[in-house]
């Protein structure tokens, strides 16, 4: 799909019900497989990539901004294209939560159910900091871009550091395939660098209003899969979800990490299957 001039690769399996998943940062569509597979017999999954990853489009930064509020308005001009006529069920996962969250706040009739796995659309909760490795990638002005796009640091490290338990060499291999050389890697940089913790952040306003506005979601039905094990995400990001969605159904998976699909998608393919049929829109 175009967008706004760039190629969009998606992931369009299915009939039924829109299902629209979300991936962040350095994954893409891939880590939705097995639950794509599932669900497409009965609903319409749609994973599309995030402009800069998987096999969408990587433009250098001087032709695309690689802002949360790119990613936004890309996120709705691709729900715009698909001219769909059922309400939207998001499944959201890392920054995924971040962009489908700020598009959902604005159309809240026109989403009918959340699912979410370790991810934010809030600030870090009170006392918490970005990891030490995330600092270092967003603040280091030298440092990262050899780390990131010279040595692909980020998103190797993420394979071996994101899931509880180790991936093949396949599942491995599948991941950091998009990101294949310097020029590939620069969305996995540019994520990083636009996490806002300060107002003079460019994309702060972002973060904040959609913070604020989570509130609007409040009577949509909500399934909460977390890994227990993610060093980013950690538990205190649940407290906070569960504080703002207390009607939300949790499952917590004590030996999963932050790619929670890899680690335990035997229980939560069932877990997000029951909730969709138990949850018409």
């Amino acid at each position: 799909m175009n967008l706004n001039g760039f190629a969009c690769h998606y992931l369009d399996e299915g009939n039924g019900d829109p299902v629209i998943m979300l991936h962040g940062n350095p994954t893409w569509s891939f880590f939705f497989r097995e639950l794509v597979k599932s669900l497409s017999p009965a609903y319409r999954v749609l994973a599309p990539d995030h402009i800069g990853c998987g096999l969408s489009a990587k433009p250098p930064a001087t032709r695309y901004g690689y802002r949360l509020k790119d990613r936004v308005d890309d996120l709705a001009r691709f729900i715009d294209q698909l001219n769909l006529d059922s309400r939207i069920t998001l499944v959201m996962h890392d920054w995924g939560g971040m962009i489908g969250m700020a598009w959902a706040i604005d159309h809240f009739e026109r989403v009918g159910r959340i699912i979410l796995l370790n991810t934010a659309s809030f600030f870090p909760p009170a006392g918490k900091q970005l990891p030490r490795r995330l600092q270092l990638i967003r603040n280091m002005k030298y440092f990262a871009p050899l780390a990131v796009l010279g040595l692909n640091l980020f998103a190797v490290g993420a394979v071996y550091m994101a899931p509880y338990r180790p991936l093949s060499t396949d599942i491995r291999t599948g991941y950091l395939a998009p990101y294949n050389r310097p020029a590939n890697r620069i969305a996995t940089l540019k994520f990083v660098q636009d996490i806002p913790l300060v107002e003079s952040d460019p994309s702060y306003a972002t973060v904040s209003r959609v913070q604020v506005n989570l509130h609007r979601l409040s009577g949509k039905p909500v399934l909460i899969c977390w890994g227990g094990r993610d060093f980013v995400f950690d538990r205190d990001y649940l407290t906070e979800w569960r504080r703002r969605f207390p009607h939300a159904q949790v499952h917590l998976f004590d030996d999963a990490g932050h790619y929670v699909l890899e680690d335990a998608s035997d229980r939560i393919i069932p877990l997000v299957r029951s909730f969709l049929q138990k949850n018409p829109v």
